[in-house]
């Protein structure tokens, strides 16, 4: 008998989970469905068992961490006599049926008269235990409501493998996955141009190197600056249309880069259209994502006048390309271990134009202020809670939210191989090069 009761619950509760997210229309319209990839051990044995590990000890968890009301008695206790009455009953906030996702549930509670969503809010992390799954997010979108969003395991625990094989589309990049399960994808054109912190060995590196072997095989001309020597973007060399070693060599790229965008305003106005994707694809010129590793030292000086005209010129170039880019077809990907105003006034001009942001693990909350406080104080918090061991693990934007991500690992011997196999699309930019290779000459 209580088999039987068991095997009918779960069962339901399958087909109110089916019924509800009705997950299988978008499957079935994409053509990239994998059923190896399909999460059948989560949909047929997880979910049955949190949904109803969840109903079981919704009363305990409410009266543990006071998400319950108590019922008034009718009759009250006057002075030191009792008066007969009823016995206070404690109420608990009616929770809903639970809706399936792939990586977890979403349930919606109806609070009582006078509850607010303040105690759940605070309770988030007890029901993570006392539900036994990995995170809990509470949210109110509406008044007397609470939304409850359950994740049952970390997707991003496991390594995220290379996605199933897709047509990239121009400045499409999917480099990774976040924590509900779906891909990490940046798109330049929805998002133009971005910033990427983190402290040596938490996964900056990799993202990049993510980012490029993505982009590597779309019609886009790569840029770099890497004024470490070349030591990271010089792996993709063979595929880079010009790259920057030096803060002086970098300062000539840049104002190559300006000059550049100032051509295809011109461009622009003459056909009488506000960016070049307006163009017709015969005139329209080659995409430009510009790569600059480690942004502090741009910004740097050693006192001299020099130093302070060179980082003043980068500065004021990189701001320019970033205010005016986007329309003509020129992206930024800006990343460094360290980014504070203590760099300058143009770091901060800089950060107000990267509306994209990614934090990986940092060794300091002014870097995780930088790139993430005029989002959300909640995601400088998740942000400094990254470990060490956790590479690859990071805080993004995602459709004007925040969200844990973590990029495909691309080795070193990946980076070079992807170089080779796709060096014969990297369009010649001739200008760019002709200007590093003058200021080189001149140093």
């Amino acid at each position: 008998m209580v088999w039987s009761l068991v095997v009918w619950i779960i069962t339901a509760l399958l087909i109110l989970g089916v019924l509800t997210q009705r997950w299988w229309e978008p499957r079935l319209a994409d053509k990239r469905f994998d059923l190896r990839a399909f999460p059948w051990r989560w949909y047929f044995a997880g979910f049955p068992a949190v949904a109803i590990r969840m109903r079981w000890r919704w009363k305990q968890v409410c009266l543990i961490n006071d998400l319950s009301i108590s019922r008034q008695p009718r009759r009250t206790v006057v002075g030191d006599m009792v008066v007969k009455g009823d016995a206070l009953r404690q109420v608990m906030p009616r929770i809903g049926l639970p809706h399936v996702t792939p990586t977890g549930l979403v349930v919606r509670i109806r609070l009582n008269q006078g509850q607010t969503p303040a105690p759940f809010l605070a309770a988030a992390e007890a029901l993570e235990h006392a539900w036994e799954v990995h995170r809990v997010r509470v949210t109110s979108p509406r008044r007397r409501e609470v939304l409850v969003t359950v994740t049952a395991r970390d997707p991003l625990a496991e390594e995220p493998m290379s996605e199933v094989a897709h047509r990239p589309k121009v400045l499409l990049a999917r480099v990774g996955r976040i924590e509900d399960g779906g891909a990490w994808v940046l798109d330049f054109k929805k998002v133009p141009h971005w910033l990427v912190v983190g402290a040596t060995r938490s996964g900056k590196s990799t993202l990049l190197a993510a980012l490029v072997r993505e982009l590597a095989p779309q019609p886009v001309a790569l840029v770099g600056i890497d004024c470490k020597g070349g030591m990271e973007l010089g792996l993709f060399g063979r595929r880079l249309s010009a790259l920057a070693s030096t803060r002086k060599e970098a300062g000539a790229l840049l104002v190559a880069l300006v000059d550049e965008i100032s051509k295809r305003m011109a461009q622009c106005r003459s056909a009488q259209v506000r960016s070049v994707w307006e163009l017709p694809d015969a005139e329209r010129p080659v995409p430009v994502v510009v790569l600059v590793d480690e942004l502090a030292e741009l910004y740097l000086t050693d006192g001299s006048r020099e130093s302070r005209d060179e980082a003043a010129r980068c500065s004021t170039h990189l701001l320019r390309l970033a205010q005016i880019g986007a329309a003509l077809g020129l992206h930024l990907v800006v990343s460094g271990q360290r980014v504070g105003s203590d760099l300058g006034p143009g770091v901060t001009a800089l950060r107000a134009q990267l509306g994209g942001r990614i934090a990986h693990r940092v060794n300091d909350p002014t870097t995780a202020e930088m790139a993430l406080g005029d989002l959300s104080p909640e995601a400088v918090d998740v942000a400094q809670l990254i470990t060490e061991e956790e590479q690859g693990v990071a805080v993004t934007t995602i459709g004007g939210r925040w969200m844990r991500a973590r990029s495909v690992l691309t080795t070193t011997e990946e980076a070079r191989q992807t170089a080779a196999e796709s060096a014969h699309l990297a369009p010649e930019l001739p200008v760019l090069v002709e200007a590093i290779n003058k200021e080189g000459g001149n140093a």
